[in-house]
């Protein structure tokens, strides 16, 4: 796709509004868990993360209706559709705190799940067709600091503005304190705390949608570019390095989810106070991450060897976690942002290449891999559960390490499925 330096830069400049807005809605979840543990009077770890995993499992089952979607509207109008049923799920948020209903909670975060299922599969490939495949790594680190500072900001706003002011409540519930009526007054004052914010967010989302539509951002529909790649290939799984990156990006986003949302409880069961801020340090530690990306990549080190020296540290940190005393593993988990920034911009570029005309749908499949921060969490939780630990869930991290450093050494590499 031809655009000049000045429209390329605009569009990159919307692209990256966007992934903050990602940002924004996903990473504060890390806070809406425990928050609803509370809130909801959830009597188990499984229960705390099916918010989790109802916002992203909507990646698997709302991503292939999403690229069908793309295919007859285009990119701009679908961010426009995406980004209205983006505000609908956080309006949904109204009722749910108004009858206290955890399920509809749950419906409002896959309503929200669905609608970043549409808008990813509109951004990654539009990232990376927009300029030179061989620099589209740097570009998912730029937009990628917008989400991550985004998501730095989301816990801490929403802890500012729903923790604090009902801290006291918080702590007489989880104390045992109150009961009867009492205890009902109490988790309707919580819950009502939740409906400001989410209804100035909705608000916001549909004014950004009119204005993304209405921006000089030029519309793309990769599946109708039929280059000579995609020839003599019968389906998008023909091609094995995207299906073998859709599994590391599966590893590599479920490993992301385990050290910003569950460190939250791991914090607090350690010992540590004002345990909210780890979401944010996490985060941070990604954003520098990315910034160390955008330095380095392509012009001192490949996007290849970049791969390959961060998840050989995600591995060292994934083996410490469980290893170490709580305390350390618990900065272990949040130095795990460094590594885990990179990954995403390796992987995608890597996965995505030549695809032909079905680049789109095959964006889409990659797009699907975002599940992993659903079911990550849940399969953390559960081992949680089972061993009575929360630090022994961590030996999780380890095989998805392992599997995203054979992806970034030998599995981008694979051409043909007999040569595996």
């Amino acid at each position: 796709m031809e655009i000049n330096k000045r429209q390329y830069y605009s569009s990159l400049a919307m692209l990256g509004c966007l992934f903050f807005v990602f940002g924004l809605v996903s990473w504060v979840n890390s806070i809406l868990v425990p928050y609803f543990k509370v809130a909801c009077n959830l009597q188990s770890e499984v229960q705390g993360y099916l918010a989790q995993f109802a916002f992203y499992i909507a990646y698997l089952v709302m991503t292939i209706p999403a690229s069908a979607l793309l295919d007859r509207t285009g990119y701009k109008k679908g961010a426009l559709i995406g980004l209205w049923i983006l505000a609908a799920g956080a309006f949904l948020f109204v009722p749910a705190a108004l009858t206290k209903t955890y399920n509809l909670f749950l419906l409002a975060l896959f309503t929200m799940g669905t609608a970043l299922a549409i808008l990813q599969t509109v951004a990654n490939p539009f990232v990376t067709i927009i300029g030179p495949i061989e620099s589209a790594a740097k570009r998912i680190s730029i937009v990628g600091i917008c989400n991550k500072f985004a998501g730095i900001l989301a816990p801490l706003i929403f802890s500012a503005v729903v923790i604090a002011p009902q801290k006291a409540i918080m702590t007489a519930i989880q104390s045992g304190e109150l009961s009867g009526t009492a205890l009902d007054t109490a988790l309707s004052d919580l819950l009502h705390g939740v409906i400001g914010p989410y209804v100035v967010l909705g608000t916001l989302l549909f004014i950004f949608g009119i204005v993304f539509y209405r921006s000089s951002i030029q519309d793309i529909n990769p599946s109708r570019n039929e280059q000579a790649f995609s020839e003599g290939r019968r389906s998008v799984f023909s091609y094995p390095y995207l299906v073998l990156g859709v599994l590391a990006l599966f590893c590599h986003l479920g490993t992301q989810a385990l050290s910003v949302n569950t460190i939250i409880g791991f914090a607090d069961a350690s010992g540590f106070e004002r345990t909210a801020i780890f979401p944010s340090l996490t985060l941070a530690c990604t954003l520098l991450g990315y910034l160390i990306g955008v330095v380095l990549i392509p012009k001192y080190i490949s996007q290849q060897n970049m791969l390959r020296v961060v998840t050989s540290m995600i591995l060292v940190l994934a083996v410490l976690v469980p290893l170490l005393p709580a305390r350390q593993a618990v900065w272990c988990l949040v130095l795990m942002g460094i590594p885990n920034s990179v990954v995403y911009a390796g992987i995608w570029p890597l996965a995505i290449h030549d695809l032909g005309k079905w680049t789109n749908l095959g964006s889409a499949i990659m797009v699907m891999a975002l599940c992993g921060s659903a079911i990550f969490p849940l399969v953390y939780a559960a081992l949680a559960d089972a061993s009575g630990s929360l630090q022994f869930a961590y030996w999780l991290l380890v095989p998805a390490a392992l599997y995203m450093i054979y992806y970034a050494y030998a599995g981008y590499r694979i051409n043909n499925w007999r040569k595996i």
